[in-house]
């Protein structure tokens, strides 16, 4: 059985969800991390042979980070620029050092999504979600939502898969009331100001009584 074994089925679940990505939390001598498993689009460029891209981020700083293709039998990447991030001294046996590496991160890789997420792992997602959407990551607070535009063949446009990752990490409970698993074609929007948040109840309101106008 390969080391990463539980990247096949962690993917296959966070497509089966409707996930583009998902974190576990990663200690390595005394280092604490938040990773995040990232699934590739469809038009991205895609190293060869690889699965998903695993992206390190050191708890406290997240601009210190590392990208990393993987797929269930290692990490694509470079020795010398895996042993720089984490700091792992040069060894005769260093063969043994990385599968040890290997072995020990395999066992914090879930299966399946992980439902149960950290502060630190919600932070790093929506930020996440926030830059692959070319969005400001401050912004956090959600307080309308809108109907997207006509497309030319007369279609609504569908929201992004990174909006609604977001929403649905940030605002579950709204997302659900809206019944968003269904409905595509509403985006949500969200202000880096604490005080333009709106409760569940008021931007429900707000958006049934702006379709009854229109």
């Amino acid at each position: 059985m390969n080391v990463f074994e539980n990247l096949k089925s962690l993917k296959s679940d966070m497509q089966r969800n409707g996930w583009i990505i998902d974190s576990f939390l990663f200690k390595y001598k005394n280092q604490n991390f938040v990773v995040l498993i990232k699934l590739y689009e469809e038009s991205a460029r895609k190293p060869e042979y690889a699965l998903l891209k695993l992206e390190f981020l050191r708890n406290g700083k997240f601009s210190d980070s590392l990208d990393v293709p993987a797929n269930s039998a290692g990490l694509l990447i470079d020795t010398k620029e895996l042993r720089a991030y984490f700091n792992i001294e040069y060894s005769e046996n260093l063969g043994d050092l990385l599968r040890q590496f290997n072995a020990n991160l395999a066992t914090f890789i879930p299966d399946t999504i992980n439902e149960h997420k950290s502060i630190s792992e919600i932070e790093a997602i929506s930020n996440s979600l926030s830059k692959s959407d070319s969005d400001d990551p401050q912004k956090v607070y959600c307080y309308p939502v809108k109907r997207n535009s006509l497309k030319a063949n007369g279609s609504f446009g569908e929201r992004s898969i990174f909006n609604d990752n977001k929403a649905r990490i940030l605002r579950e409970e709204l997302y659900n009331k809206l019944n968003c698993k269904n409905e595509k074609h509403l985006s949500f929007c969200f202000s880096k100001f604490p005080k333009h948040e709106k409760t569940d109840e008021i931007i429900i309101y707000n958006w049934t009584n702006n379709r009854k106008v229109k």
